[in-house]
């Protein structure tokens, strides 16, 4: 992954700034990769803990009496969560928050 950062870097840098402008190191940028490795590495060897996706995933479907389900992120607070996110339900299965991943379903009255 590393490898591959350092020798793409280059290039999307030199496509994002104008010439002569100054920009973003690659060296720094690839540093601040390698950051985020050893932290991501260090955070997945802990079995101890669940994470993120499979606490999102033990909360059930949220059932919605509309064809739009409204999700904001945050369940308590202001500010807490994510932008507005509309959703539309017209299909059978749950459909997913792209921010948060709560997933939503319609409730079909019969």
């Amino acid at each position: 992954m590393a490898t591959a950062t350092r020798r793409l870097l280059p290039a999307l840098l030199k496509t994002l700034a104008p010439a002569g402008a100054r920009g973003l190191s690659t060296e720094k940028a690839v540093g601040a990769a390698a950051v985020v490795g050893r932290h991501t590495a260090k955070w997945m060897q802990d079995t101890s803990k669940k994470s993120p996706m499979e606490l999102i995933n033990e909360v059930p479907p949220i059932k919605v009496d509309g064809r739009i389900a409204v999700c904001e992120g945050a369940s308590e607070g202001v500010g807490l969560g994510h932008p507005i996110e509309y959703i539309c339900l017209d299909l059978e299965a749950p459909n997913v928050c792209k921010y948060c991943g709560l997933r939503y379903v319609q409730v079909h009255h019969h």
